[in-house]
């Protein structure tokens, strides 16, 4: 019995060893290459700068005129009754009020269409990654984020970058 487990023992330690030896593929990749360096990366970062841009733009004038206001209001507080001048007052608050709510709704639609456009993207990506794993036969993708020492003829981004440039365009930010 001892000899019948011994050599069940050694028959299964040399083909574990084998499969220890299996070919395993193992590529990485810069994803943040991939997303600021394409086409449709820069694309989306370009129209999310100049939406960016028009808002502050939209959002000093009506400070400025807000600043104005506030200084009228201020100056003519001995002039104005009590009554006169609360009421400009009040109306002033709420003012200020809805421009602080107009401003950071502008800004979460802003971070949100950036969000959406970054993951249509990071979808398209990801197609083109599966799409290409199966083309070069590679078992895993890791992002170079994850990686501290590797060999450089590992890394796939070069070949990734030039598909994705020639097979994405544009992403829309709607």
């Amino acid at each position: 019995m001892k000899i019948l487990f011994k050599i069940l023992f050694f028959i299964t330690l040399f083909f574990y060893n084998n499969l220890l030896y299996a070919d395993n593929n193992i590529a990485y990749l810069n994803t943040d290459l991939i997303y600021n360096k394409s086409i449709a990366g820069k694309f989306i970062l370009s129209e999310v700068d100049k939406i960016n841009k028009n808002n502050i733009s939209k959002f000093k004038k009506i400070e400025e005129t807000l600043k104005k206001e506030e200084q009228e209001i201020s100056a003519q507080k001995n002039i104005l009754a009590k009554e006169e001048y609360e009421k400009r007052v009040l109306s002033f608050r709420k003012k200020v009020t809805k421009y602080k709510s107009d401003r950071n709704k502008s800004i979460a639609d802003l971070k949100k269409k950036r969000n959406k456009a970054i993951s249509s993207l990071s979808t398209s990506v990801n197609k083109i990654l599966a799409d290409y794993s199966v083309e070069k036969k590679i078992s895993i993708i890791i992002p170079k984020k994850n990686i501290i020492i590797g060999k450089v003829e590992l890394e796939i981004t070069k070949d990734i970058l030039e598909l994705v440039d020639k097979n994405i365009k544009k992403i829309s930010l709607n």
